[in-house]
């Protein structure tokens, strides 16, 4: 999988702005009611990155959850890093 170039990376920011680039990984924080809520969010992307076979990186904070992503076997920022973050925008609603 080829690392994303400058311009992918600058049209995923354009439409997902709540992303934040840093290096070779995109972050973001998403703010829910509740743990609950939180919870099943997280289960639903889990089930997802199964599929996708490519995992963010996940801390949850009682309805916060903050996600990284970056294909570590590039060890670069790659088109699976942004599929999986637009799905995940749309899972959080």
């Amino acid at each position: 999988m080829a690392r994303l170039s400058k311009n992918d990376r600058s049209s995923f920011l354009a439409e997902y702005p709540k992303w934040e680039l840093e290096g070779e990984i995109i972050s973001r924080t998403f703010a829910f009611r509740d743990f609950n809520e939180a919870m099943g969010f997280v289960m639903r992307l889990g089930l997802a990155a199964e599929v996708a076979d490519h995992h963010p990186d996940i801390d949850i904070r009682w309805n916060k959850v903050h996600l990284t992503l970056t294909t570590h076997s590039e060890q670069a920022l790659t088109r699976k890093d942004t599929d999986l973050a637009s799905l995940y925008e749309n899972y959080a609603g």
